[in-house]
């Protein structure tokens, strides 16, 4: 059995996803072709996926992932909604049957796995999220559902933040939702800090907050897995915090989203050796590109 999946975003040529989902389809005899449709690389905008989605539809895709920054604006090119992305309203995976396109949320139980296996039993308490986008929308509604006492959310667009506390107040009624000026007052005194941008990735270095502002924090977690240890995790390490890496939210949706695409139990172990091969190979080429001296170029002789 062969079959063709794909991720739409953008500046995604460092994603793991086809190692995860190709490792996942051999383990049980599916040939799996996974492809990268970077809008970065063949450049088009949120505009253009109607005609993406009927795309893949029409070439037989058993479905996509969709990740940033298209989580939100793919909803209304879709047939219908399923589970976790009706309430969260952002939608990562899209599966195809009979060129019909449904869509699910694997961050939201994603992130639920990832946080039981890093963090276990702990309790959220009073959360500062940073980042108000479709991997944001998962994670604020998981983290209510973990028991959250409280929910701060900072975006550069308030716009997008007030959204996302509109929505949480109407679901979760009994957390406390605040929509922080900006990411320093949302961080002071939370519990825990999430990082739910892209700031951090290779294509888009930094730290969402100022080290400082994460002593005295007893738990962070970062959405961006490559590269694994981001500053971000670096500087929550350095103070104390308990950490929840991209790692652990890259297999569980990865997981989640290929038991929708065929209808079967993904194989964990799998997928999980999958992602650690991946990174591992990632990191080494990384490190060794930098390391690598340049060659010099021996001198040109001179003609006589």
């Amino acid at each position: 059995m062969r079959a063709l999946l794909g991720l739409i975003g953008a500046r995604i040529d460092r994603s793991i996803s086809p190692a995860m989902h190709e490792a996942a389809g051999r383990a049980l005899g599916i040939d799996v072709r996974y492809h990268l449709i970077d809008a970065h690389v063949i450049g088009f905008g949120a505009d253009a996926l109607p005609q993406l989605l009927k795309g893949v539809a029409l070439a037989g895709f058993a479905g996509v992932n969709v990740t940033f920054p298209f989580k939100e604006s793919v909803l209304q090119w879709l047939d219908s909604i399923e589970g976790a992305a009706v309430t969260v309203g952002a939608v990562n995976t899209v599966v195809v049957r009979d060129r019909r396109r449904t869509g699910y949320n694997t961050d939201y139980t994603g992130f639920l796995r990832g946080w039981k296996r890093s963090l276990g039993r702990r309790r959220p308490g009073s959360a500062a999220l940073i980042g108000a986008g479709g991997v944001g929308r998962a994670i604020a509604h998981a983290l209510a559902d973990l028991g959250a006492e409280e929910l701060r959310i900072a975006d550069i667009e308030p716009g997008r933040a007030q959204l996302l506390a509109d929505a949480l107040r109407s679901h979760h009624p009994a957390v406390r939702v605040i929509v922080a000026p900006d990411a320093a007052r949302a961080c002071a005194g939370a519990t825990g800090i999430v990082n739910a941008t892209p700031i951090g990735m290779h294509a888009f270095p930094g730290i969402p907050v100022g080290a400082p502002l994460l002593d005295g924090i007893v738990w962070a977690m970062d959405a961006v897995y490559t590269p694994l240890e981001t500053e971000f995790v670096t500087a929550a390490r350095r103070a104390g915090a308990a950490v929840m890496t991209g790692q652990e939210l890259a297999i569980g949706q990865a997981i989640d989203a290929f038991s929708l695409f065929f209808d079967r139990d993904a194989p964990q172990d799998v997928v999980r050796d999958a992602f650690l091969a991946a990174i591992s190979g990632s990191s080494s080429a990384t490190r060794g590109a930098r390391a690598r001296p340049r060659k010099t170029p021996p001198p040109r002789r001179r003609a006589r």
